[in-house]
């Protein structure tokens, strides 16, 4: 069965802050440099390894378009990754990355483009969990207490404290039928329905998502902070590959 993954990446990267890009030379989390190469190439290295993956979808700023077609092309088959136009939100970006494909693949998994330490074995598990099942998602449990909160204009206030062990952290890969992520991109724009992941679309459809187990290691890069983990993940990485 093959995949198809989208990698929208198409965002502005406001909160890795206007220093850190600066000093990057972009303004894109995405396309900040780790070990010299982009973060978004990390990324799709690690779908590439698998040989269930068809084809990647990355979905790109229309000014960032050329510039991504290169650099994918002097490193990776054209025929397995290819770029389209994103829009102005990552739901959008999805959209035309998905519009782009069609029912021959019966999977399609949505990985954020700044999560670069995914491992290959929990991207072959949450694969088969939703080739059984329709829908699944990577998740890891929530360790912090979580409250429910109201916010005022000059407080916010404490309303729940929601028990932990039936929460989990959403990470990505989050993979469905292709019919199914279809339907559910429909269902959400005929109801003017804006979504944080892709589950959530799926999950107003009245269809049970499964979790695969994450780590949290699979980190999304979103802020300075991150990239020194980053940094960090990656020489572990390249040790282990040495050994």
């Amino acid at each position: 069965m093959k995949v198809a993954v989208i990698l929208p990446a198409a965002g502005l990267g406001t909160r890795m802050g206007k220093g850190t890009a600066e000093k990057a030379g972009t303004s894109r989390k995405q396309f900040m440099l780790l070990d010299g190469s982009p973060i978004l190439l990390h990324t799709v290295r690690k779908f590439l390894a698998s040989p269930r993956v068809g084809v990647i979808v990355i979905a790109v700023r229309a000014e960032d378009t050329d510039w991504v077609r290169e650099i994918l092309a002097a490193e990776f088959e054209t025929g397995r990754v290819r770029v389209v136009e994103g829009g102005n939100s990552r739901q959008e970006s999805v959209q035309n990355a998905l519009s782009s494909l069609g029912p021959e693949y019966e999977l399609v998994a949505v990985h954020d483009a700044v999560r670069p330490f995914i491992d290959l074995e929990t991207i072959h598990k949450v694969f088969d969990e939703a080739a059984e099942t329709g829908a699944a998602i990577v998740g890891v449990p929530a360790i912090d207490t979580v409250k429910q909160v109201t916010r005022g204009t000059t407080h916010v206030r404490v309303r729940a404290t929601l028990p932990r062990e039936k929460l989990v952290m959403a990470q990505t890969p989050q993979v469905f039928r292709y019919d199914l992520l279809v339907r559910a991109f429909e269902t959400a724009r005929q109801d003017n329905f804006v979504a944080t992941d892709e589950s959530s679309m799926i999950e107003r459809l009245d269809v049970e998502v499964s979790v695969v187990p994450g780590s949290d290691r699979n980190i999304k890069i979103t802020k300075p902070t991150d990239m020194e983990l980053a940094h960090l993940f990656l020489r572990e990485e390249m040790r282990s590959l040495q050994s």
